[in-house]
């Protein structure tokens, strides 16, 4: 909350509701505040924590005394608020009486709050994301944009290249790499997409000056291309054939869910104003429903592209205990939560695959975050590459949760099923398309994805591929 710098006090203030909830009539404070929220006098009363209080009260026939607090978008206004409910003989609707009424006048955010804000906004409608070491040599990039998948590969491709190498930076023709924070805000271009993109670098650490790395973000400036009435598309994502959700539905519903999660993440974190508790926390379950919408939207998008005919994956070598080094970073703080411990065993060069590299990750961080979720806290997930005979590796993911009965894995990789162990609710319990489609992936690459238990208890998936 930024600092208060002057503060305001009234007796009080006093308004009559009627029985639908509209303000028709009020003190002047009131009115005011009533219109700095977009509302009218007479009309709907537009102050939320003072219609919810009269709603209860009017809903319980009680009286209904509380303290209160809202924003008119320069100020914090509080006080304390007596709701009366009038009969409904007499024409219901309530008296409004708001004592102690207070306007602390806020000081506008700071640089820092006001970087804070635009960085969580980046974060959230950023197509491409990734992370770099202190040299801004790549360590990890994924794309959500499929005409961003060029990239995607390159980078896989290129272990520790410089992002800078991967794109083409607009009107810099400077050797790279520059400092960082000639780069951030910069545009850029790269092969695979016809949009232009804007780079955001955000340093990692205490101390700005001297990053011990940053986070890469990509964000196009246009929005992909959409289906034309023909039922064509249109500009560069045109492709022989369009799939609905992929193409048309996904690139246009991303853009809006991610600012639905990034505007209740700023209501959440009370960066627009102060915000009572309870509507903080409504904020986050926004945010959490908006990013389980995204998440369906990307399995959705999965679905459509194993299910089309002639599905194919890239065959190149993999490195298995590499990937689940990857898989592991990447789900790092998710299992801090949890106080998760993951544990890749195995040394690197001693179980390699031939696959596809972002399939194998993909296969991975669904199998690692599952574990993750559905395993008790403060337990291990262990992550063991192997050696098979005849030409072949696997990879294995145990954890320390109940365990899968043999009925229930029979029927794990069904699409849409969401077993629970126990009580959880589903050990896929997102769109019951993860092992599904992770199967599907794993047996385009001509190898399988089993479950079975796990020694000691809890749950083992395998996944097998061709050695390379």
């Amino acid at each position: 909350m930024n600092a208060v710098e002057e503060t305001e006090s009234l007796l009080g203030a006093y308004g009559l509701t009627d029985a639908l909830d509209r303000l028709l009539s009020a003190d002047a404070p009131l009115a005011e505040l009533q219109e700095r929220c977009g509302g009218d006098v007479p009309g709907m009363l537009a102050i939320p924590e003072l219609l919810a209080l009269v709603r209860q009260a009017r809903a319980m026939g009680l009286r209904i005394a509380r303290s209160f607090s809202a924003f008119d978008g320069d100020a914090e206004i509080s006080g304390f608020a007596r709701i009366h409910p009038i009969p409904a003989e007499d024409g219901g609707g309530c008296e409004v009486l708001v004592e102690n009424w207070q306007k602390s006048l806020l000081s506008p955010p700071g640089a820092r709050e006001f970087a804070a804000r635009l960085d969580a906004i980046d974060r959230a409608t950023a197509e491409v994301s990734g992370r770099l070491d202190a040299r801004q040599r790549v360590q990890v990039l994924s794309a959500r944009a499929r005409d961003a998948a060029a990239l995607e590969a390159a980078a896989l491709a290129a272990p520790g290249a410089l992002w800078s190498d991967l794109v083409e930076l607009t009107g810099i023709a400077h050797q790279q790499p520059l400092h960082w924070r000639l780069l951030d805000g910069a545009n850029c271009r790269f092969g695979g997409s016809e949009r232009h993109w804007r780079v955001r670098l955000i340093p990692l650490g205490p101390d700005a000056q001297g990053p011990q790395g940053f986070e890469l973000l990509l964000i196009a400036e246009e929005p992909v291309a959409v289906l034309a009435p023909e039922g064509k598309a249109e500009g560069p994502l045109d492709t022989p054939t369009t799939r609905l959700v992929g193409t048309a539905l996904t690139p246009v519903l991303r853009q809006s869910v991610a600012r639905i999660i990034a505007n209740a993440e700023t209501m959440r974190a009370r960066l627009a104003g102060p915000l009572r508790e309870e509507y903080s926390e409504y904020a986050g379950t926004i945010a959490s429903a908006g990013q389980h919408l995204a998440a369906m939207l990307d399995d959705l998008a999965d679905l459509e592209i194993v299910e089309t005919a002639g599905f194919a994956t890239a065959r190149e070598p993999v490195d298995l205990a590499d990937v689940a080094s990857r898989a592991a970073g990447i789900l790092g703080v998710r299992a801090q939560n949890r106080d998760t411990v993951l544990v890749v065993e195995g040394a690197q060069g001693a179980t390699v695959a031939m696959a596809e590299f972002r399939r194998v990750l993909q296969i991975l961080i669904n199998l690692i975050g599952n574990a993750i979720a559905y395993a008790p806290p403060a337990s291990t997930v262990t992550i063991t590459p192997l050696a098979q005979a005849e030409g072949r590796v696997a990879i294995t993911v145990a954890d320390q949760g109940p365990g899968i009965t043999a009925e229930q894995a029979e029927r794990i990789f069904d699409k849409g099923e969401r077993l629970g162990r126990g009580s959880d609710g589903g050990r896929d319990a997102g769109s019951g398309l993860g092992l599904y489609i992770s199967r599907r992936l794993a047996r385009a690459m001509e190898g399988d994805l089993t479950v079975g238990p796990a020694p000691g208890g809890g749950a083992l998936f395998r996944l097998e591929l061709p050695a390379a």
